[in-house]
């Protein structure tokens, strides 16, 4: 290897004041850089002193109010990282107990930061997320009291306005221990008998709309009912108690499909598949109620417990009948036996190709994979295509360009008519690339059948939208 190539022993090899000249020379005018080199030098004296400049760093990105623009959004990130990275790899290792106190000052600091940078991207939020982990390590070496420590994890919950301290009871529950899990405990219980109050600020308007929006017409009240119910939650997760943790949901809660599979799939864990599957057929399965296929998956599971197979069997086919999850019918063919499995298959695609909803039918069969059948299903049925679902029919045309491109040039087609009959000017530069598709594939199309061939689609659609030119002049 080249001794000019840029690797630490090349770099060793310059000796220790070549180095130090240079760390100096590139840290000129960069504040990122003699930063960090100010941290390790601190760290060089002890953690002591390193622990004394993170925490002055951090009181001096908490006290910052100047909005951080893009241009200087990967300094703030590195910035960040470099922090959380001498708590937890630096510090925690000698000092645990001042690294734990460190890494809660640097999760507070999460709101100010948030406040003042755009975090759409949520890369932000990735370092308070990916730090919050490390009291997980850190935690059960620290010095710390387990009341004092469930006091304070109770005041962060109360003030969680961006979610940074979302799933602390569960990081730091082997810290709390029993002790501080049933101290924390009685602190949401006492908080949740109490009645809600409004904070001070809120305008009476802002909390007129709050109440009308509210499940019981009360925001604060339901506020304070969903903090208490989901820390109970998570004590009670931590403490292994199964029965604590489902009894925090309401008989309301349970008439939900999601709900109720969440719970049978628990109590399906403690060996209680009567309750489970009770549970279960209690639910509202009406209207279009979120969590149907938790709810089928837990079912299912409850019957195979208690040695109901056949019922599983027909439960798995009549859903995949109505909905063509291709999860159910995996399931239900490993169970039949060889050559059945065969069978019911081919009936299942014959039950997909007449489906009612053809682009359900579509995902269906490019999941399973069969592209043939997918592409006999766009043939046979090119009229029901909706143009607008391009989500759907781009990434199928793609997939069935090349073995079957008639059907893929049908979808493109679909969705250019879709795009010129509406008029829809923002989508005719993915219009015409959609033509260019289709003349691109046309060499390969031997017989359209009774579809119009490439060009004399071309010229129907001169002849429809000739006066659209902001598409053609897209069109090479």
């Amino acid at each position: 290897m080249s001794k000019k190539t840029l690797n630490k022993d090349n770099l060793t090899a310059l000796g220790a004041e070549r180095l130090a000249d240079l760390l100096l020379e590139v840290s000129t005018g960069s504040a990122d850089i003699k930063r960090r080199l100010r941290l390790e030098l601190s760290h060089n004296v002890g953690p002591t002193e390193l622990a004394r400049d993170v925490r002055k760093r951090l009181v001096s990105l908490r006290k910052s109010t100047s909005f951080v623009g893009w241009r200087k959004r990967k300094s703030l990130i590195k910035d960040l990282d470099t922090q959380v990275d001498m708590i937890t790899d630096k510090i925690a290792p000698e000092e645990p107990t001042e690294a734990f106190d460190l890494l809660w000052q640097f999760i507070e600091l999460a709101p100010s930061v948030y406040e003042r940078v755009d975090d759409s991207r949520g890369d932000v939020g990735d370092v308070f997320r990916s730090a919050a982990l490390r009291f997980e390590d850190i935690g059960p070496r620290a010095v710390l009291d387990p009341t004092a420590l469930a006091s304070r994890v109770w005041d962060a919950l109360r003030d969680n306005g961006y979610g940074e301290f979302d799933g602390i009871i569960g990081l730091l529950a082997q810290t709390l221990g029993e002790d501080g899990l049933e101290h924390l405990k009685g602190l949401v219980e006492a908080y949740g008998k109490r009645p809600a109050e409004e904070t001070s600020d809120d305008h009476e308007a802002l909390i007129f709309l709050r109440d009308l929006r509210s499940d019981s017409g009360n925001y604060a009240t339901d506020r304070k009912d969903r903090l208490t119910k989901m820390c109970l939650q998570e004590i009670a997760e931590a403490q292994g108690d199964t029965a604590a943790y489902i009894a925090q949901y309401s008989e309301r809660d349970l008439q939900r499909p999601d709900i109720a599979a969440e719970v049978a799939q628990l109590l399906l864990s403690q060996g209680q598949a009567d309750e489970a599957l009770k549970t279960l057929t209690d639910a509202d399965l009406s209207g279009r109620a979120f969590g149907h296929r938790e709810w089928d998956a837990a079912y299912i599971a409850c019957l195979i417990a208690l040695d109901r197979v056949d019922e599983a069997q027909s439960h798995r086919w009549e859903r995949f009948s109505e909905t063509l999850n291709p999860d159910l019918l995996r399931d239900y063919l490993k169970v039949l036996p060889d050559f059945d499995d065969i069978e019911a298959e081919e009936r299942a695609k014959a039950k997909a190709l007449d489906f009612g909803d053809l682009h359900l039918a579509l995902l269906f069969f490019l999941d399973w994979p069969d592209l043939s059948c997918a592409a006999r299903l766009i043939e046979n049925r090119s009229e029901e295509l909706d143009g607008d679902l391009y989500h759907i029919l781009t990434p199928a045309a793609e997939a069935l360009r090349e073995r079957y491109p008639l059907a893929a040039v049908l979808l493109w087609r679909a969705m250019i008519d879709y795009s010129l009959n509406g008029g829809r000017s923002t989508r005719y530069g993915h219009a015409a690339d959609h033509l260019m598709d289709c003349a691109a594939v046309d060499d390969e199309i031997s017989d359209y059948g009774s579809f119009a061939s490439h060009l004399s689609y071309v010229d129907a659609l001169h002849a429809r939208h000739e006066r659209k030119t902001s598409f053609w002049h897209r069109v090479h």
